[in-house]
């Protein structure tokens, strides 16, 4: 979970960097523990203005989307 949480925490930094406004982030379904280090992190981080999962046929719960700054 920490070598996830710092490449998601990575991977947000570089889309705010190079302007990206929107990202999707997949970590499946699971035992949804990568899904709860990415609300984590998405709930922490700076440049996030909002966060959710999309419909059930673009991934659902298996997927993150976030929209940046």
């Amino acid at each position: 979970q920490e070598e996830a949480r710092e490449e998601i925490e990575r991977f947000l930094d570089r889309a705010m960097l190079a302007g990206v406004t929107a990202v999707r982030i997949v970590h499946g379904h699971g035992s949804g523990a990568l899904r709860r280090v990415v609300r984590e992190i998405v709930k922490d981080h700076p440049a996030v203005v909002r966060s959710g999962h999309p419909p059930q046929q673009r991934g659902g719960t298996g997927v993150t989307e976030v929209e940046l700054e």
